[in-house]
């Protein structure tokens, strides 16, 4: 199955939808996707760990917050990451892990200034063709 795919969006946007089985695995391919856009993921090693958990009114705003959350993790730490590891999700919190190394200019892609609310969307198994979820994200660079 596929994690995630660039999609045409505005001019000054970045758009992806992203997709999981689980609302976790979604969760974790979104991350992917937003850090191939901040930096050259496939040469981040992930070799420090930070924690974060966040919370939110549903699953929907959780998703949200967790994207504005690594985003502020990269400023806060100056690292970049290339792995995220959920370790518990409910449709209101979740507990994650984030691996990276400390931010390198040469690794640098695209500076993400947020998750904007346009075009924002997440929708679960039961309102999805294949049963999966799936989220649309855009991104104000």
């Amino acid at each position: 199955m596929i994690k995630y795919r660039f999609v045409e969006g505005p001019t000054s946007d970045v758009m992806f939808e992203a997709y999981g089985k689980t609302s976790k695995e979604l969760f974790e391919n979104s991350a992917l996707a937003l850090s191939e856009v901040i930096c050259k993921i496939k040469q981040v090693k992930p070799k420090n760990k930070i924690k974060v958990q966040v919370r939110a009114e549903s699953l929907r705003e959780l998703l949200f917050n967790w994207l504005q959350e690594i985003i502020a993790q990269v400023d806060i730490n100056e690292m970049f990451f290339s792995k995220f590891k959920i370790t518990k999700i409910t449709d209101t919190t979740l507990t994650a892990e984030l691996y990276g190394q400390p931010i390198q200019p040469e690794l640098g892609e695209t500076v993400v200034k947020a998750i904007t609310r346009h075009n924002f969307t997440l929708k679960t198994p039961k309102e999805t063709k294949n049963h999966t979820h799936k989220a649309v994200v855009v991104m104000d660079i």
